[in-house]
């Protein structure tokens, strides 16, 4: 175990992949109403929209996939080149979406060529997430792998913020008909640069599979299957967990669309709202790190997760009365602090609670799967029910049935915080 703070720059490598990655969905997310009209022209915008969504969706399907083959190569091979790979594939799909001709260009091979590249996208993302989370767990000094657990968290909100300031700008300087017709590729092609950066920096990350030393031990270790049989109780609270946190996520950052075609407000304060889903993302996810290092695991879990559920519904009805800015801005920010606190503990506590050999894959395996069957179709369904129910506050209701489940897991899981070591058994190693 590393007593040592790790270097800025295997902090930066890390998290580099994991928020590269989300830029391009979260990118996606805040486009969809223009990338529908340009790959699936209908008549009829809510038409358009739920075709955009859906292929926003395929993009999860793979992303199960991802989290075993890469987890696996992960656990027997070396978080590093995990990463690597998971970034080199994401980057390259980026790329390809971003120069994908319109459906009045070429038809039907402009949607079709979308499909593959949102799947290739989910692959790599569903392949980088237990890796990265792996490492920084593992790199950390044992009192500060909550913190430093809850930065891979912390990443997917910086690119929301990063996506956010993209999306301002280009509100600002672009017209209607501009942002459809070449604005939301600049948005993707930005996110691709950071490819070569990311690269470079994961060539020097220092490898912490210790595969000399597993090798050595395997004929004592239980098998993968046993190993997880083991410990099926905390996989199971744990898919729970992240698909409640994944609609939590992907519901957020419906947040534009929603202010857009719900609240009819315009495109900046639309994109005004992502960025304080960015700023109170990052600090929420950092904040409730840092809380389960000092007073552990399970309050941090649990208790954000109570006062959000108990404000999610007043907030709304606010929001929804009022539609303004400031009550927008504040309704998603005060909701985003609050849900990413347990979020931010939920990292290390997962993590913390698997043996390292199966580690990256079924950390990894949990995350897709719960956020392929949840993330992938938290959009389609609020779009839905907001469309059959005629109700504004048909997220909200959907937010709290999804947030009383994510309660009941977390508060079932093991407390693992080292400042608690006293009354718990260290996790294995």
């Amino acid at each position: 175990m590393s007593t040592a703070r790790l270097p800025v720059r295997n902090v930066v490598a890390a998290v580099t992949g994991n928020a590269l990655e989300f830029y391009d969905f979260i990118t996606y997310a805040f486009f969809a109403v223009q990338i529908g009209h340009v790959f699936f022209p209908t008549r009829n915008g809510y038409e358009s929209l739920m075709l955009s969504l859906g292929i926003f969706a395929a993009g999860f399907v793979m992303r199960p996939v991802g989290g075993i083959v890469i987890g696996w190569y992960a656990d027997h091979v070396g978080r590093r080149p995990a990463m690597v790979f998971s970034l080199v594939l994401m980057g390259a799909a980026i790329f390809a979406l971003s120069i994908t001709p319109s459906y009045a260009s070429i038809g039907l091979a402009a949607p079709v060529l979308v499909v593959l590249a949102r799947m290739a996208q989910g692959f790599a993302l569903g392949g980088q997430v237990g890796p990265a989370t792996a490492f920084l767990m593992e790199a950390a000094p044992a009192g500060e792998r909550g913190f430093y657990a809850a930065l891979q968290g912390a990443s997917q909100y910086i690119s929301s913020l990063a996506g956010g300031l993209v999306g301002v700008l280009l509100s600002a300087v672009l017209t209607a008909s501009q942002l459809e017709a070449y604005g939301w590729r600049i948005a993707f092609l930005l996110g691709a640069l950071a490819l070569p950066i990311g690269v470079h920096l994961l060539r020097d990350l220092p490898e912490t599979l210790y595969i000399a030393d597993a090798t050595a031990q395997v004929a004592k270790r239980p098998s993968s299957w046993e190993l997880w049989l083991m410990h099926w109780r905390v996989i199971v609270l744990g898919l729970v967990a992240l698909a409640s946190a994944t609609i939590f996520t992907y519901v957020t950052t419906y947040m534009t669309t929603y202010a857009e075609t719900v609240l009819h407000t315009s495109s900046a304060v639309a994109f005004g709202a992502t960025l304080v889903v960015g700023v109170g993302g990052i600090l929420g996810t950092l904040m409730g790190g840092w809380l389960s290092d000092r007073i552990g695991r399970w309050p941090t879990l649990v208790w954000p997760r109570v006062v959000y559920l108990l404000l999610v519904l007043p907030l709304y009805y606010w929001m929804v009365g009022e539609r303004s800015a400031v009550a927008l801005l504040f309704t998603a920010g005060i909701l985003v602090l609050l849900g990413t606190m347990s979020f931010g503990a939920f990292y290390a506590a997962l993590t913390e609670s698997l043996p390292r050999n199966i580690r990256g894959r079924t950390f990894g395996t949990i995350y897709a799967v719960s956020i392929a069957t949840f993330g992938g179709s938290a959009q389609l369904i609020v779009t839905w029910l907001i469309r059959e129910t005629q109700s504004p506050l048909a997220p909200a209701w959907y937010l709290i049935a999804s947030g009383l489940c994510g309660l009941f897991a977390v508060a079932l899981m093991p407390e693992t915080a080292p400042v608690r070591s006293g009354l718990v058994v260290a996790p294995a190693e």
